[in-house]
């Protein structure tokens, strides 16, 4: 899935114009103020042999296939082993991806993973709910089954600040990477677009050494 990606200060003006609650005056000033950073986010251990990178959207429809067809495969093949660290990186494609990360993002390290397979897993839904209004309900009725609270979630949302830094950090890394299209694979330093588990599988097992 090729689409433009937005920069920093586009991301900014959609978030600020078209965002599901408006920016409180903090969330303003901190503008200009220094971004905090950014918490990768990962599963696997921390020293397994192999790192793999998912650049993804949460809007792209070959994104959630993966995490719903090979993803789990990989788990359990090779994450859950130690053979592979996989780490997430988000991909800012619209105003829709954006929510819906900061959603996924709300719950800390802990449940981010957890979020995000129930925003794939109702992406059909949410992302096609119509208005505005529509598609940001839905994305607060999917950080409610998280657990999350009306208003960690509100907070969330408008949190202009964390928005900023999340697409300069994926913009630094997505020029390292030379990612042009979602989902993309960056596998011990070299980049891949979407393929099947028996294509992913054949790369890993030749990175560790077991073909």
């Amino acid at each position: 899935m090729t689409r433009t990606v937005l920069t920093a200060a586009l991301a900014l003006a959609v978030l600020m114009g078209a965002g599901p609650a408006p920016l409180q005056p903090a969330a303003l000033a901190a503008q200009e103020a220094e971004a905090p950073a950014v918490v990768e986010m990962t599963k696997g251990d921390p020293e397994a042999p192999v790192e793999v990178i998912e650049y993804a959207s949460y809007t792209c429809p070959h994104c959630a296939t993966f995490h719903q067809n090979v993803l789990p495969q990989l788990e359990e093949d090779y994450i859950d082993p130690g053979k592979v660290r996989f780490t997430y990186r988000e991909v800012y494609f619209d105003k829709y991806g954006m929510w819906a990360s900061l959603i996924a993002r709300c719950g800390g390290e802990e449940r981010f993973f957890g979020i995000t397979d129930l925003i794939y897993d109702a992406q059909s839904d949410w992302a096609r709910a119509g208005s505005d209004v529509a598609v940001a309900n839905e994305l607060r009725r999917i950080a409610r089954l998280a657990g999350l609270g009306e208003e960690q979630v509100e907070a969330c949302l408008s949190d202009a600040d964390k928005l900023r830094s999340l697409v300069a950090w994926y913009q630094e890394n997505a020029t390292e990477h030379g990612i042009q299209s979602t989902p993309s694979f960056v596998i011990d330093g070299e980049t891949y677009s979407n393929m099947s588990y028996a294509e992913f599988s054949e790369i890993l097992d030749a990175a560790l050494g077991e073909e």
